[in-house]
């Protein structure tokens, strides 16, 4: 596994960073929620009645005056954006960069073969994104735990696990585009990331468009969805594991039998 402590070494400075932002911003949310709890009531009728733009972000789904809902809106947002765009760079920049930096080159010459060079890095990303989770998770549930309130524990733990599921999907995807790409890469991974999430967007605001929640991560990933029904939903799930797995086999297939320039 020399490839994939490589990678890991290489990605540590944005892991820390990515983490640290992406921690922050949500402890952030978490500390200021029991300043902010006796206005909530009001603020979630508020947003409840506000038709379409509620519907867009699932707000009319939760009581955004309760811990679970605030948490589900507000932080679920932060994890939500901030975790797809890490897993996509990461997957994106994965095979991009050996030809855009020319370092394909050196790295074919050792006795390696494509198939290993593949494995390795797509375990070096996944496990990024499983430790940005972790980080992230660490540090949310101590915020929760030091502001002294009743923590609805099996909504927040549904709602990480249903964005660790979105960004092992995105980075499958990614992954697979990362083959065919020779530069460009990081554009293209942020473009991916964003699509996904604007289409879930308008999955929620038209029923005519429900149907990208087919296509779109975001569609198990709403944690106002998770928190009110208390469960992912599996159907779903699957064809995002589907997805990703499709993108994984594409890079396979693409990567073994292209010329590298």
């Amino acid at each position: 596994m020399t490839l994939a402590r490589h990678e890991l070494r290489q990605g540590r400075t944005a892991l820390l960073v990515w983490s640290a932002a992406i921690s922050l911003l949500m402890a952030v949310c978490v500390l200021l929620y029991p300043e902010m709890e006796g206005n909530m009531e009001n603020v979630g009728d508020m947003f409840s009645s506000m038709g379409s733009f509620s519907a867009a972000f699932g707000m009319d789904q939760v009581d955004f005056g309760a811990l679970e809902g605030f948490y589900a809106v507000e932080c679920g947002n932060i994890l939500g954006l901030g975790g797809a765009f890490f897993a996509a760079l990461c997957a994106i920049t994965a095979l991009e960069k050996e030809e855009r930096g020319h370092t394909a080159e050196f790295l074919l010459a050792h006795p390696i073969s494509r198939q290993r060079i593949l494995s390795e890095k797509l375990a070096a990303s996944l496990a990024q994104v499983a430790l940005l989770n972790l980080a992230v998770l660490a540090v949310s549930s101590a915020s929760l735990v030091g502001i002294g309130k009743e923590v609805p524990w099996k909504g927040i733990l549904l709602v990480h696990l249903a964005y660790f599921l979105l960004q092992a999907e995105l980075l499958g995807i990614c992954f697979g585009i990362s083959a065919f790409l020779r530069r460009g890469g990081m554009g293209v991974g942020l473009g991916v990331a964003a699509m996904m999430y604007f289409l879930q967007i308008l999955a929620n605001l038209s029923e005519e468009a429900g149907f990208l929640k087919y296509i779109t991560p975001f569609g198990y990933a709403e944690g106002t969805k998770i928190v009110a029904e208390g469960s992912l939903d599996g159907g779903l799930i699957l064809l995002g594991a589907l997805y990703g797995l499709a993108g994984i086999a594409a890079a396979f297939w693409e990567y073994c039998r292209k010329d590298i320039q």
